[in-house]
């Protein structure tokens, strides 16, 4: 499966697009998290009410699609980074915890001279790392996972990433190196091997992330479960 370089290609986009939409997806929802944590922060209630509006009503394939075309973000991987670069809920779950640390720390930083990037940087995140680890293994699954919006916006399978390529081969039933074995006159070996051997490909990534936000994990699950 990997000597036609197509699956080999879909797990560095997936790795590329999963490591970048979740940097880029953890600066903006904590940066935006902590301004809203803060009272009286500028357009505070109008940007936590479109936050909570836009859980309520999603738009649609069409308008969606609709947009990513006139940005000219067709067959470009930031389609596959942008629309979802910002999870409400992961947002108001960071805002929630940002709001439960004691205002006596963030108040005696801006005494000493911090400012609001200081005191988010020094303070606020170093506190927050169970909450972040959390919210960042939601993002980077969801963008590891994903396969419907390149579906939409990827017309070119070279760019494709591996769950777009996973759904080829196993829903659609598609042989894997076909073209590759007819030329080298080799025989392939049975389709569901074949299946098995993408599904595990990946799977590996995940798992291999996992041991290491698992500590901060089981303890930002717990938050706010015992109190006291």
């Amino acid at each position: 499966i990997l000597q036609g370089g197509l699956v080999s290609r879909a797990l560095l986009v997936s790795v590329g697009v999963t490591a970048v939409g979740t940097a880029l997806s953890l600066l903006s929802s904590v940066t935006l998290a902590y301004g809203l944590s803060r009272p009286g922060s500028f357009g505070h209630k109008p940007v936590l009410m479109t936050l909570l509006f836009s859980m309520l009503f999603a738009p649609g394939v069409i308008p969606s699609y609709l947009l990513i075309k006139q940005l000219h973000l067709i067959n470009s991987y930031w389609s596959l980074i942008l629309p979802t670069m910002v999870s409400a809920f992961n947002v108001i779950v960071l805002r929630s915890f940002f709001m439960s640390i004691p205002g006596e720390l963030t108040d005696a930083a801006r005494i000493d001279g911090a400012n609001a990037a200081q005191i988010l940087r020094r303070v606020v995140v170093p506190l927050s790392r169970a909450a972040i680890a959390v919210v960042g293994l939601f993002y980077a699954v969801s963008y590891w996972n994903a396969f419907f919006n390149a579906m939409l916006y990827m017309n070119e399978s070279a760019k494709w990433p591996m769950q777009l390529v996973l759904r080829t081969y196993v829903v659609n039933n598609s042989a894997i190196g076909a073209g590759q074995a007819s030329a080298a006159g080799s025989v392939l070996p049975p389709s569901q091997a074949l299946q098995a051997a993408i599904l595990v490909l990946s799977i590996v990534p995940i798992v291999i992330v996992y041991p290491f936000l698992q500590r901060h994990l089981t303890k930002g699950v717990m938050i706010g479960a015992v109190k006291g």
